[in-house]
């Protein structure tokens, strides 16, 4: 079990550029982007991330077997691109990222968001420099549904924040568990396995919790957060991949979701 501690939390004011920089020195950073046909949003997450108030210094999208044109496109907007083999999916090319990449402290952005804007990346750095004990860092935001101003992350809501409530003392106060805008420090990142598919985010959450403690998570808000939006029926897959996920490493023993 974890601590019964929460995660620090950082607000919009809570961010200064200056100190940002200040704090910095010499510290490395990647940036990893895991992308599945994606080319119509590869190429503006990734200007945002060079045009950003951190300079990064590898850029890395993952190509999850794409059948468009975003290695293309992550080529021409200044990304080293990644090739996965295998099977595929997020834990997967997550994984590879990482291997692809040597700086310090890692970032893991989603490919699919229309506003990714140039202070994410150092956002989610800043709780990284500041505190020595933070080991990953999770984005979180307001999620608009279609015209509604919220309603989006109907997965989360439904089911990842309610299972770590559940099971998971001081996970339930995350409030964007499954959010893909994720940093950590390298170390922390080799020391845990990625889960497969839609599973590794509530995973990577609760298996650096239990080895590091909860206060080794910090969570920051990155404002809105606008990407496509899903239909309820495909969403089912992704909500049992995340909650099989928890229950397993809770000690449930459950068949594996695609067998």
């Amino acid at each position: 079990m974890v601590d019964v501690d929460a995660p620090w939390t950082l607000d919009r004011d809570d961010f200064s550029r200056d100190s940002f920089h200040d704090r910095r020195g010499t510290t490395t950073i990647a940036v990893i982007v895991p992308a599945r046909n994606e080319a119509a949003t590869i190429g503006a997450v990734l200007d945002a991330v060079l045009d950003g108030v951190a300079s990064v210094d590898e850029l890395v999208v993952v190509n999850d077997h794409s059948n468009d044109d975003t290695t293309t496109i992550a080529h021409h907007h200044g990304a080293r691109v990644v090739t996965l083999r295998g099977p595929g999916g997020k834990g997967e090319a997550m994984r590879a990222g990482l291997e692809e990449t040597r700086s310090e402290l890692v970032v893991y952005l989603d490919a699919d968001v229309i506003n990714t804007a140039d202070d994410f990346v150092a956002r989610l750095i800043q709780p990284l420099l500041e505190r020595p004990e933070t080991q990953l860092v999770k984005g979180y935001y307001e999620r608009p549904l279609h015209d509604l101003p919220t309603g989006g992350g109907r997965v989360n809501e439904l089911a990842a924040r309610p299972i770590l409530s559940l099971l998971y003392p001081g996970l339930g106060e995350v409030r964007q568990p499954l959010a893909g805008e994720t940093a950590g420090r390298r170390s922390a990142f080799e020391a845990i396995d990625f889960e497969s598919a839609y599973g590794v985010e509530i995973a990577l959450l609760i298996d650096v919790a239990r080895k590091f403690g909860v206060r080794s998570l910090a969570q920051v808000d990155l404002g809105v957060r606008r990407h496509r939006n899903r239909p309820l029926d495909e969403l089912r897959p992704i909500a049992v991949d995340v909650l099989h996920a928890a229950l397993v490493r809770f000690g449930v023993e459950l068949p594996d979701p695609e067998s």
